[in-house]
């Protein structure tokens, strides 16, 4: 290598659909510090001959394993579907390359276990996940307002993301999809992970969870398209999320109550902080029966008892997976701490199941102990009824 090429990740491509024709593009036009495109993978002849259009000069690979050995990549991102995450994943760090792992980490919580293990022994071989919504500056913020104890603990949080509209023709693109064979679910691993990301970034990982899932509610699938759930944080606190693909107008609303203030975020953009002037206890112990009727009257000036803080944030698309892919570059090349270990992915993948696992049983389900094998076993009977892929292991 120049000394050039010593200072910048050659990432390869794996899989050339959507997501990876978007970093594709970003990299070929030079939009990625510290990162060039170094190969293509797909197994589609179709895929391949249009990256050898595009990318001029980038090989191009019809097998994953392949281009692992070229040596033309230093760090590979897995754009593929879900069931293959953790395959590619192992494969490329046991060669001593690093991984970039698209989310959720997984489907089931055994194969996201054994590729967090797996990395784990390779401590010198980067191993980072695409939760690229950890860059946005309205969650940022916001993780450093909670992190610093200000509003003290949490009481409860609501997360409405219904933003995820789909019509029938989005499922009908491919065989594949809203499959648990081909995706491993709907909702839940497709669109959402993103929140459920965030909401245990922001809240903590919860300990319990009972939900109620719709399978093929309002289109012609087999999995999750709309999903109620309650969440147990422990020490009291509890939670609510609610997402689906069938709101076409669509409500992204996430609320987190503290026991010295509220957050409120509407359309990740507007945010309204309040603060109160002590913890609500002291504020109920402290009012006297007159009190109660005067502020009942509108004769209290609310300032006593709090104040309220808005932002609005401009958005970030576009700009947030370049911010990973950079991040995950310095930590490569320098050591840059990551924006999110690929360990972390777990944490998704155990409530999304979880929640499927809750709606097909109709108890709680508990997420530290977590019934691993009897999650797989109730997916592995439904692809087998699917026909079409194979069961899991």
């Amino acid at each position: 290598m120049t000394e050039t090429q010593d200072r910048t990740v050659r990432l390869g491509i794996i899989g050339l659909g959507a997501q990876g024709g978007m970093y594709a593009g970003l990299l070929q036009e030079g939009k990625v510090a510290g990162m060039s495109l170094g190969a293509i993978t797909d197994t589609d002849p179709a895929k391949r001959e249009l990256a050898a259009e595009k990318h001029p000069g980038v090989p191009v690979y019809e097998d994953y394993q392949a281009m692992l050995d070229s040596g033309d990549v230093d760090a590979i991102v897995t754009t593929v579907p879900h069931f293959l995450h953790a395959e590619i994943t192992i494969a490329a760090i046991g060669k001593g390359i690093h991984a970039l792992t698209e989310k959720p980490a997984g489907v089931y919580t055994k194969q996201v276990e054994e590729m967090n293990a797996f990395a784990a022994a390779h401590p010198e071989t980067t191993f980072a996940i695409m939760f690229n919504q950890r860059t946005n500056p309205v969650y940022t913020d916001l993780k450093k307002l909670i992190d610093s104890g200000e509003l003290g603990k949490l009481r409860h949080t609501s997360w409405i993301i219904t933003t995820w509209w789909r019509p029938q023709a989005y499922y009908d693109q491919s065989a594949w999809r809203a499959t648990w064979g081909g995706e491993g679910g709907g909702v839940l691993v497709n669109q959402a992970p993103h929140q459920l990301d965030l909401w245990q970034w922001l809240a903590g990982t919860p300990k319990k969870v009972f939900a109620k899932l719709a399978f093929g509610f309002q289109r012609d699938i087999a999995t999750e398209d709309e999903v109620n759930a309650v969440v147990d944080f422990g020490d009291g606190a509890t939670g609510h999320f609610m997402t689906s693909t069938n709101d076409i107008i669509g409500t992204d609303r996430l609320e987190m109550l503290f026991d010295a203030g509220k957050i409120v975020v509407e359309g990740s953009k507007k945010v309204t902080i309040t603060r109160l002037t002590k913890d609500e206890r002291s504020l109920s112990d402290g009012m006297s029966a007159e009190d109660v009727g005067r502020l009942f009257r509108g004769m209290i000036d609310t300032s006593e008892l709090f104040t309220t803080e808005e932002k609005d944030y401009e958005s970030q698309w576009g700009h947030q997976h370049v911010a990973v892919l950079e991040n995950f570059a310095a930590h490569v090349l320098d050591g840059t701490p990551l924006i999110a270990d690929g360990a972390e992915g777990i944490n998704g993948v155990r409530l999304a199941s979880g929640m499927q696992l809750s709606a097909w049983t109709g108890r709680e389900i508990d997420l530290v102990d977590y019934p691993a094998e009897e999650y797989l076993a109730e997916l592995n009977a439904r692809i087998e009824a699917e026909g079409q892929f194979p069961t899991r292991s």
